[in-house]
């Protein structure tokens, strides 16, 4: 049950016309896995700590260094050093004390995502490759658990929302392994907006509300602010979903 607590904290998004006290009460139910707690991870698990998420999962084997800090904003200067997944962590408990935070300090392999994602409602790819990605998304797909997918370079960005079985999957969008630069460029708004827009399609999937990005990509152009869709193609013969659900 909401408490008088919550029904204050979480007041202005109550209000919001079809999703009131049931949508809410459904977020604090509900159980995130952010897959990194980098620069898309770290605003994305601010936003969903915000928004009442009841538990958020964040996993990350990596520890803090000096050259995140121009977007991985959970992390401070005395945090370098420390495992990004506890650094993450103990910032979000004092933000919001009412809902729990589990740092998961292991490297996601495809002997582990399973379980890592678990019940989960949603997993949202905050990763920087697309190897673990391509892990998480075999992982979601095989376990029913919509996949939240968003990539940056520079000062562009794209999101996708995967639901398994109705939606094609990042393997569809991405047969084969594409081109990886590292480090690849980055300003920390652009993790930050694709974060955002992440978060917005995870409330919307557990709150049962609004129009997804579900079978769409939604691109985004910081330089020359241009925002874009392209329609997601499911593949009938892709390795992954191919053989699951309508197609």
């Amino acid at each position: 049950m909401l408490t008088k607590e919550d029904l204050e904290r979480y007041d202005r998004q109550i209000r919001y016309e079809g999703f009131g006290e049931e949508g809410q009460h459904k977020l604090k139910a509900s159980h995130v896995v952010v897959a990194g707690a980098g620069g898309i991870g770290c605003p994305a698990s601010t936003y969903l700590a915000c928004a009442g998420v009841g538990k958020i999962t964040i996993i990350d084997h990596q520890a803090v260094e000096l050259s995140n800090l121009n977007r991985q904003i959970l992390h401070w200067d005395k945090d370098i050093g420390q495992e990004k997944a506890v650094s993450a962590a103990n910032k979000l408990r004092n933000l919001n004390p009412s809902i729990e935070i589990a740092p998961v300090t292991t490297q996601i392999t495809g002997i582990n995502a399973r379980d890592l994602i678990k019940g989960a409602s949603a997993v949202l790819d905050a990763m920087d490759n697309f190897e673990t990605r391509a892990i998480l998304n075999q992982a979601c797909v095989t376990e029913g658990i919509p996949f939240v997918h968003g990539g940056v370079w520079g000062l562009c960005g794209q999101v996708t929302t995967i639901i398994p079985g109705k939606t094609p999957c990042l393997a569809c969008l991405y047969p084969q392994k594409p081109e990886e630069h590292k480090p690849p460029p980055v300003f920390g708004v652009t993790p930050a907006m694709v974060a955002i827009i992440q978060v917005v399609e995870t409330i919307k999937i557990i709150a049962g509300f609004g129009r997804l990005l579900a079978g769409q990509v939604l691109y985004i152009n910081e330089g020359t602010m241009d925002f874009c869709f392209r329609e997601a193609v499911r593949r009938p013969d892709c390795e992954v979903c191919g053989s699951r659900g309508d197609r």
